[in-house]
């Protein structure tokens, strides 16, 4: 398919119903990887709740406007290949919680990370998934510091900083943090 042309009514039918198809699905497992496939992986579950944020050092760190971050349990990411390429790199933080971006070593695609140096959760790039517009993100943060051309939907949960965790994830995630992490933390 040439993707210059504009679609013909047949291929434009039959891509309007694949994306509906798309959507409409559940994946209750989703593959990723790197640029250069060195490391794949696969989530076992569904996230426990995805951040588009607008930070600056997501900014920098991304080289883009804002990075999707699926956070989930470490334990629900299966590396399927390429364990031994992948590579920690500790980035600047403005918090007092170290930050690691896992990285390919072949590409230095990153891949996700662990903030505060937890271990049992990850913040997955979202963009790394081989479907990555089947996640969309339950919130917006930082938009104080959003690219003024990056225009959110009037629905979208946005907040200029930060949100109160117990008002925005669904109760099943909060008890999957919550077994996880401990109570109260």
């Amino acid at each position: 398919m040439d993707i210059s042309q504009p679609l013909d009514a047949g291929a434009g039918a039959l891509l309007t119903a694949r994306v509906r198809a798309f959507k409409g699905r559940r994946m209750a497992s989703r593959t990723g990887s790197c640029a250069c496939g060195a490391v794949t992986y696969r989530l076992t579950s569904a996230p426990l709740f995805v951040h588009c944020c607008h930070c600056l050092l997501c900014q920098k760190q991304t080289g883009s406007a804002f990075a999707i971050n699926a956070l989930i349990e470490a334990s629900r990411v299966r590396v399927t290949k390429g364990k031994a390429k992948l590579e920690a790199i500790a980035m600047p933080t403005l918090s007092e919680y170290p930050h690691d971006i896992y990285r390919c070593r072949e590409c230095k695609v990153a891949l996700w990370s662990d903030y505060a140096r937890r271990k049992v959760m990850l913040f997955v790039r979202v963009a790394t998934l081989d479907e990555p517009h089947a996640i969309q993100p339950d919130v917006h943060i930082f938009t104080r510091s959003k690219v003024p051309w990056v225009k959110l939907p009037k629905s979208a949960r946005a907040f200029e900083v930060y949100y109160d965790r117990h008002k925005e994830w669904p109760k099943a995630s909060l008890a999957r943090r919550e077994k996880l992490l401990g109570q109260g933390r």
